[in-house]
């Protein structure tokens, strides 16, 4: 039987696959926030650090209210995604591995 941090781990997975499915890899949507954000704040952000800081959103959201348990699973998804994009930064097709 699963854990609970097994049964949190095996949701985002399956999360990040839906939104692969209906979005696509997400290096495409984190490069196009990255450039936004580049524009905005007047300096470069890459696309895995549009993921990192999603990821401290979440942390911050769930300081607020820790029983919000969406958080949990928003910031792991964010911190695999980060890691994703990061390969996928060194890799030229950007396909998923």
């Amino acid at each position: 039987m699963p854990t609970t941090t097994e049964k949190l781990f095996n949701e985002v997975v399956s999360i990040i696959h839906t939104r692969g499915e209906n979005y696509g890899h997400p290096i495409s949507n984190h490069k196009r926030i990255a450039e936004l954000w580049s524009a905005y704040l007047g300096y470069p952000i890459q696309a895995n650090e549009v993921a990192i800081c999603m990821c401290l959103v979440k942390i911050s959201r769930q300081a607020e209210n820790p029983g919000v348990s969406d958080n949990y699973k928003d910031a792991l998804g964010y911190i695999a995604i980060a890691k994703t994009i990061t390969e996928a930064m060194q890799d030229d097709d950007g396909a998923w591995e």
